[in-house]
């Protein structure tokens, strides 16, 4: 699935290719715009496109076919320095013999911006971040989260209308990159700037996004905002890449409408929705997320599929328990259940019955 180009695009590739030997695309035909103001993460595994996709627009690859546009100008032969772009990479590229003041002066003082107004930038920047304090100090005497700061006031001290960030929290513990998402989030809306986001972590995407674009295998194999992504995806890959998921395998047997039926391949028959699935006896993957599937019969709504299942593990972990179950001949079937005071613990071996209805399921490609 791609966008197609808009002429009130503020970033936009039309019809984006990408070899590096003359024979193998590493980005194949992208068309992606996006507006003024726009927070999108290019979501994907490594060798998806996604990083090439980043360093064409920062100017630092070149496109083997295709226009890239920044606010409907073509910048396919402008060099990086001259587009106006801020760049923060997970490495930080700090300059380890200048202190925090001084890194911050830099892409100033290559604008040729006067001294009082250097200044004023910089203390601007470094409050930005909740650093003002450190400005005297040196790389090496801050800690990850606090050099990654510094990175990120520095991509904003010259107050670019585009910012461009490639894995900027791969290196921080847990705690701390989730913190930073919020802060670069809160950030970007605040200043109102234009943010492509690279990652390779899903949670991240869909915490920080208003729009993601899933890519595999050098294209963009979905264009959505977070829930929808999540809710809704358009094919196996992105079921699978975006969060948990189950999957049962199975053939078409009826179509009507927004339903179908499919005979898994352990004989049992359950109803889905069709999502890109269109004739009768084709293979399809059907795609139903863990906490979608329920045990209390009281929640389930007439037209609920059941089905046995044999629990494999149950694993409690604090606001939820994690059960493994044997579905369909699928052993790694997984249900997510709130950690309430009523919720049964359930035992390895115990046959149970679960369900889920039709709207939840997805038949996807198989």
């Amino acid at each position: 699935m791609a966008e197609t180009s808009d002429s009130g695009a503020f970033v936009a590739f039309e019809r984006v290719q990408k070899s590096y030997d003359g024979e193998t695309l590493v980005v194949k035909d992208l068309n992606l715009t996006m507006p003024k103001g726009e927070f999108l993460t290019m979501l994907g595994p490594s060798g998806s496109g996604k990083t090439t996709c980043l360093m064409m627009l920062a100017g630092f690859e070149t496109a083997t076919y295709g226009e890239i546009k920044l606010d409907g100008v073509q910048i396919n032969n402008i060099p990086p320095h001259k587009r106006g772009i801020g760049m923060v990479f997970q490495n930080y590229a700090l300059f380890p013999h200048m202190t925090v003041a001084e890194n911050l002066s830099f892409p100033l003082e290559v604008r040729k911006i006067g001294k009082s107004d250097r200044e004023a930038k910089v203390r601007r920047a470094l409050d930005m971040v909740q650093m003002g304090d450190f400005a005297g100090r040196r790389p090496a005497q801050l800690s990850g989260g606090q050099q990654q700061r510094i990175a990120l006031a520095r991509a904003l001290v010259f107050e670019p209308e585009l910012v461009l960030m490639d894995e900027p929290l791969g290196a921080l513990d847990k705690q701390l990159r989730e913190h930073m998402q919020f802060e670069i989030t809160r950030l970007a809306h605040d200043l109102g700037i234009t943010t492509v986001y690279v990652t390779h972590d899903q949670t991240e995407a869909l915490t920080m996004s208003d729009r993601v674009a899933v890519f595999n295998d050098g294209r963009i194999q979905q264009l959505a905002p977070p829930d929808r992504l999540y809710e809704e995806p358009e094919n196996s890959f992105v079921a699978q890449f975006i969060g948990e998921n189950n999957t049962l395998e199975g053939v078409i047997k009826s179509i009507s409408g927004n339903t179908c039926e499919v005979q898994l391949d352990d004989g049992e028959v359950i109803a889905a929705r069709p999502v890109n699935v269109s004739e009768v006896g084709q293979r399809t993957r059907v795609s139903i997320r863990p906490e979608r599937v329920e045990m209390d019969k009281s929640r389930l709504q007439e037209g609920a599929h059941t089905l046995k299942a044999e629990v494999l593990e149950f694993v409690y972990m604090g606001d939820i328990f994690r059960t493994r179950l044997r579905v369909a001949g699928n052993s790694d079937f997984v249900m997510k259940t709130r950690n309430a005071p009523d919720q049964v613990r359930l035992k390895k071996g115990q046959q149970v019955e679960i369900g889920w209805l039709p709207d939840d399921c997805r038949a996807l490609d198989a």
